[in-house]
């Protein structure tokens, strides 16, 4: 790795329209980031949940991060859904209401922070948030994080913290009832998962049976800070010859008077003054610097990780804010050109063809546990030790934790992301502005990893609806056909914007080819 590090063309700050920026300042800033700051704290509330069934009376000891399956599985309640035939005989709580709570403490050095926000990285999937019975907010996507300002509602001692799960099934068929046509729904006897944010193979699939679940599947945590923070840092880094051209673009809730820092493995490389808005402010640079060594797919080369550091200070010169992005430096292209009979699909990895070696991942669990990081870093293990140098994440499964990707980077395992559409979709506004949401926030997250190669718009959906008979078996025709039909598109071509907007290869659906037909079985 080279020590020297020279700033060679620096730029000024890239422009950004407000609209997006307003997006991006939105979205969770605790993912892609690692922070060390005395200024923001993350106080975990993991612990002291409790769980009943809505309308008992009975509570029982809850585990957070989990589902309510687990629970009740913990307390003696259901038989093992993974022994025998017991998933069949615990469908009835795919019906029901669920209620869990815990104990908020709030001292006086928690209250001291100008703000607190309460920050739920997963909740599955129709719930209402209460802070001492007021309503902060509903979720409706399993696939996003969920943040609410609760400064203003905490009292000092105890709060009452409580979350009430909506059955997904009842409250998927209001949606299907609202939309007025049913989508196809092989896997799913039930005909809701298509309306819903929810992982698809929890509906039944033909690797596992039905088991959908509520909960609050990821963590918990107030998040305390005073003065300003950075709440989106992105990078994007690209080799030129033997420069490294990077764009970056910090984002921030302050709007005071100060400057970012940008280092490079510790070494500073270019500081710029914040521009303030209104509420928040905003920096960057574009330009290169020299390349330090390249990050390879396993069997190609060597796999460096380098650090990419944003620190805001004040006009004092105190650093009150720091953020650290691990990343490695490579190129990705995905090779699409017309050969005779069919077109290419190939990729080339720092100007050099790679073939590609891999397999497919589904969840590696039934019901997502809280020990799921271990899992899912096995598996990438696996992949190693079968000489494989990439994976294909499954659009009708779960994202994969930052474990995995951080595993990834380390093994030189490339990844091809689905985006989480295992089914055609309504083609209502609200849909897509959810599904948006979550594409844009997960792109945040992921964006950084040398490991991800090509993001993917969903799983089999065109050569099903083109070749499967869905239009005969499920009546889509004429206008409800158009209707699916367009639906299916606006999602792709959105999806598309946050992969191609950071420069992440695209391709709208896999299969490409015509399979599921004479002809494509025939070739």
């Amino acid at each position: 790795m080279r020590k020297d590090l020279t700033v060679v063309m620096p730029n000024q700050q890239p422009a950004a329209n407000s609209q997006r920026l307003r997006k991006i300042t939105l979205l969770c800033a605790g993912f892609c980031m690692m922070v060390s700051t005395a200024q923001e704290v993350h106080i975990p509330l993991n612990e002291g949940w409790s769980f009943r069934q809505v309308g008992t009376e009975q509570w029982y000891p809850a585990q957070v991060p989990g589902v309510v399956q687990q629970d009740l599985l913990r307390n003696g309640l259901i038989p093992d859904p993974m022994h025998n035939a017991n998933a069949d005989s615990v469908q009835w709580i795919e019906l029901k209401d669920w209620e869990y709570r815990r104990t908020l403490q709030a001292d006086e050095a928690m209250l001291k922070h100008g703000h607190l926000d309460l920050v739920f990285k997963g909740l599955d999937t129709f719930a209402e948030v209460y802070l001492n019975d007021t309503l902060l907010g509903r979720a409706d996507n399993m696939f996003r994080s969920w943040e609410w300002p609760v400064k203003a509602l905490l009292k000092p001692g105890a709060n009452e913290l409580k979350v009430i799960f909506r059955s997904p099934i009842l409250e998927g068929a209001k949606l299907r009832e609202a939309y007025g046509l049913q989508l196809p729904h092989d896997s799913d006897p039930s005909g809701v998962s298509p309306y819903i944010r929810k992982a698809a193979y929890q509906f039944g699939w033909d690797f596992c049976p039905r088991l959908v679940t509520s909960g609050i599947w990821q963590g918990v945590e107030l998040r305390g800070w005073s003065n300003a923070r950075i709440n989106a840092f992105e990078v994007f880094a690209e080799p030129k010859d033997k420069d490294l051209h990077l764009s970056i673009i910090t984002y921030a809730d302050w709007s005071g008077a100060g400057h970012v820092r940008f280092k490079l493995d510790g070494r500073t490389f270019h500081r710029m003054r914040m521009v303030p808005k209104a509420k928040w402010g905003m920096a960057g640079f574009d330009g290169n610097v020299k390349l330090p060594d390249l990050w390879w797919p396993a069997g190609e080369g060597e796999r460096p990780i380098h650090t990419i550091t944003a620190e805001l200070i004040n006009a004092k010169g105190q650093v009150i804010h720091r953020v650290d992005k691990r990343t490695g430096f490579r190129s990705v292209e995905l090779i699409r050109e017309e050969q005779g009979t069919g077109t290419s699909f190939k990729f080339r990895i720092n100007g050099k063809e790679v073939f590609m070696r891999g397999c497919n991942v589904v969840p590696p669990n039934l019901v997502q546990t809280p020990t799921g990081d271990s899992v899912w870093v096995a598996l990438v293990a696996a992949m190693s030790r079968a000489n494989m140098n990439m994976t294909r994440l499954w659009a009708g499964g779960v994202y994969p934790p930052e474990a995995f990707y951080d595993a990834c980077d380390n093994a030189g395992i490339l990844v091809w992301q689905d985006f989480m559409m295992g089914n055609l979709i309504p083609a209502s506004q609200d849909f897509l502005n959810n599904l948006w949401f979550e594409g844009s926030e997960f792109i945040e997250r992921a964006c950084q990893h040398p490991s991800l190669a090509v993001m993917c718009g969903d799983n089999e959906l065109e050569v099903a609806w083109q070749n499967w008979g869905w239009q005969e078996r499920y009546t889509l025709h004429g206008n409800d056909s158009v209707r699916v039909s367009n639906g299916y598109a606006d999602a792709l071509e959105l999806l598309a914007k946050p992969a191609e907007g950071r420069r992440i290869p695209y391709t709208p659906t896999s299969p490409l080819s015509n399979w599921g037909n004479a002809e494509g079985l025939k070739n």
